[in-house]
């Protein structure tokens, strides 16, 4: 069965990621509605699918033709706009992450879709990616205790977070005052917006392995935007580092998990590129290692596999696992926040 979809928002994320996955989905999905907050993209959109396109989410919620939801706007409009799609009788809404940035937020968004009834996947694609699946079982067949966590991100720019922090936007005038990294307000805020909109993409796999944050040892900005971060979980060491250069390196996305037998690396594809799932290597006490190619798959089709199964009633929707997910990506942003802003005041 193919159900229509309707896409909220029309950024980088719907052209590069979105769209040409529900391309690969033909039998599954077509695009039928996309909507944009009034910056005229998903006119442009919509005609590469012969979709309609709107502003703002009325229309597209009214649109008899969509039966699911993807929202993929701003993570600050995330939350409303789940409880506006469920307030029209949306029965399925796949969401990009974060569905929320505060724990009420992200409690009332999870009440509403059980209590409609709602199939909700958030968009989580490391998750879904099939080489964190392999990686898992090994972990668990080995049944090592995990020592270590460490996340490494080196990416090019992403406008949205070099608009906070740059002094000035291509041909803008006047230029803004060039940001003050010594403010803890302001560094404390960028920390938590990137642990949010950034760091969650490794964070449910995370939880999976420390499921609970202790206590933050330190954390800071890293320039020209980023962050270090390290805490305890448990008796598992984490340490965080992600940065976004203007130039230097390929982009790197490495997910490593020491144990008490061996060392498990997951080597993620960059953003925005269609390259099959991530690529693990385990490097085993003894000095074997293992290399687990790439699959063809990756998780952005996954993700929207799950959609489609939980659409048609095949699989029962996680929502406590989703919840506990937000509350452990917003308790760890929080606490990240906290140590930056008084580490600064001492």
């Amino acid at each position: 069965m193919t159900r229509g979809v309707g896409i909220i928002g029309a950024g980088p994320g719907v052209s590069a990621l979105h769209l040409p996955t529900l391309d690969r989905l033909p039998e599954l999905f077509r695009v039928v509605h996309i909507a944009d907050g009034g910056s005229g993209r998903a006119e442009a959109l919509a005609e590469r699918t012969g979709a309609r396109y709107s502003v703002g989410t009325a229309a597209l919620l009214a649109d008899p033709e969509v039966e699911v939801v993807a929202i993929c706007s701003p993570p600050e409009q995330h939350a409303a706009q789940i409880l506006d799609a469920v307030a029209a009788g949306v029965r399925a809404i796949l969401c990009e992450k974060p569905i929320a940035l505060t724990r009420d937020d992200a409690d009332a968004v999870m009440d509403a879709c059980r209590r409609a009834g709602t199939a909700l996947v958030v968009g989580t694609n490391h998750l879904f990616d099939p080489a964190w699946g392999r990686a898992r079982h090994h972990i668990a067949a080995e049944q090592a205790p995990v020592r270590a966590v460490s996340i490494t991100v080196a990416l090019p720019p992403n406008g949205r977070y070099h608009d906070v922090v740059t002094e000035s936007l291509p041909g803008a005038a006047p230029a803004r005052p060039a940001p003050d990294w010594k403010d803890p307000g302001f560094s404390s805020a960028v920390v938590r917006q990137l642990i949010l909109g950034l760091g969650i993409h490794d964070l449910p796999l995370l939880r999976d392995l420390a499921p609970r944050v202790d206590r933050v040892v330190f954390a800071r900005p890293v320039a020209p935007i980023g962050y270090c971060v390290g805490f305890i979980a448990g008796d598992v060491l984490v340490r965080l580092t992600a940065v976004m250069l203007c130039e230097g390196a390929e982009a790197l996305w490495r997910f490593s998990v020491a144990t008490g037998r061996d060392l498990i690396d997951i080597e993620f594809p960059p953003a925005f590129v269609h390259d099959g799932s991530a690529r693990a290597r385990v490097r085993h006490v003894d000095g074997r290692v293992s290399e687990y190619p790439p699959l063809p798959d990756d998780g952005y089709l996954a993700e929207w596999r799950a959609m489609a199964s939980l659409a048609a009633g095949a699989d029962a929707v996680e929502y406590d696992e989703m919840l506990a997910d937000a509350h452990y990506a917003i308790d760890l942003a929080d606490a990240a926040a906290t140590a930056v802003r008084e580490g600064m005041t001492r």
